[in-house]
């Protein structure tokens, strides 16, 4: 699969754009466990003209995690092109915009999946960012508004029309938010549609190796891309792609070895940030972890508490301890 003059090689296995989970720490981890593209966290374009400090920090990228693309949101023409302006700036391997986001603070103000309700404005905006900018420019979005709306077929020729140069999906509609299964059927007809030349990427409840390649196989698009599923598991990608290659899964791996990753992790995080920020910011993870054991739910809890490093690596290393050869399964 090529995005530009990007070539991902065939059936590549993307991380997802996350609020405050895809920072650089997280991405290289995802990176060395085979993850083919990094996307950034969600950047607001009108924060980004502002130069708001914590907005500019998202820019930035480490060579050994790339390709990488950053993605922004916004609801207006100006602001988003500017924003464009100063993503190409940063040198991402591409810009990628936001129209799929569907939480409240970002859809609710007509932004992220809010697009899908101004349909020409979407365009516009997506038209003049890809004439504003030399980097290649790609578009993440949903099925549609509602289930009365599911407008992507239509959608996915008019974006191409104005010129990206690839279109993720996500297999919800806004109003479904997260709730209930991902419908691939529309991201297949994207896919199948002889009008299509851009490269389409599947996404939604890809939680294993098994449903990532029957989302190729059935489905037939260029690429699959992970988000929650990853979110404390990263090792997910390397499963994903050996059971891709060979077709063989391989055994889950163990609480202590979980617990090592997660140290490491952390330990990232802390350096990234600080040490309280960096915990707060692991809880995200930590909190989908180690599911399964018994006898865990006052140690989950204290997991999650910790404040400090010292505690917090107790903690874990009891873990290791008590759990540590067990194995979790996959969902």
């Amino acid at each position: 699969m090529k995005i530009g003059n990007l070539d991902l090689g065939k059936q590549p296995v993307l991380l997802a754009p996350m609020e405050d989970v895809t920072n650089p720490p997280f991405r290289v981890l995802c990176k060395r466990y085979g993850a083919d593209l990094m996307y950034t966290e969600f950047i607001s374009a009108d924060a980004l003209i502002r130069s708001v400090n914590r907005t500019m920090k998202k820019l930035t990228i480490l060579e050994e995690e790339r390709p990488v693309a950053i993605q922004i949101y916004g609801k207006e023409v100006d602001p988003m092109v500017e924003a464009a302006k100063i993503v190409e700036e940063a040198n991402p391997d591409f810009l990628d915009l936001n129209f799929g986001c569907p939480v409240r603070k970002v859809a609710g103000k007509g932004a992220g999946s809010g697009m899908l309700r101004n349909v020409p404005q979407l365009l516009k905006i997506t038209e003049e960012v890809v004439k504003a900018v030399n980097i290649p420019v790609t578009v993440k979005t949903r099925l549609g508004w509602d289930a009365d709306s599911k407008i992507i077929v239509e959608l996915a020729e008019q974006l191409q029309d104005v010129g990206i140069a690839g279109l993720t999906i996500h297999g919800r509609t806004r109003c479904q938010m997260y709730k209930g299964e991902a419908d691939w059927t529309l991201i297949g007809e994207v896919k199948n549609n002889p009008r299509m030349h851009i490269p389409i990427i599947g996404n939604g409840d890809i939680t294993n190796p098994v449903k990532a390649k029957e989302a190729f196989d059935k489905f037939g698009v260029d690429a699959i891309m992970i988000g929650r599923a990853a979110v404390g598991k990263p090792w997910i990608f390397r499963d994903v792609k050996h059971y891709l290659k060979t077709g063989e899964l391989l055994p889950p791996a163990t609480v202590a070895q979980q617990v090592d990753m997660l140290k490491e992790q952390i330990d990232a995080a802390i350096d990234w940030i600080d040490e309280r920020r960096g915990i707060l910011h692991m809880r995200r993870h930590m909190a989908g972890m180690f599911k399964g054991l018994y006898n865990f739910k006052q140690t989950r809890i204290d997991m999650l508490r910790a404040d400090h490093y010292d505690d917090l690596m107790v903690i874990l290393n009891n873990i290791a301890s008590e759990w540590g050869e067990l194995q979790i399964e996959d969902e």
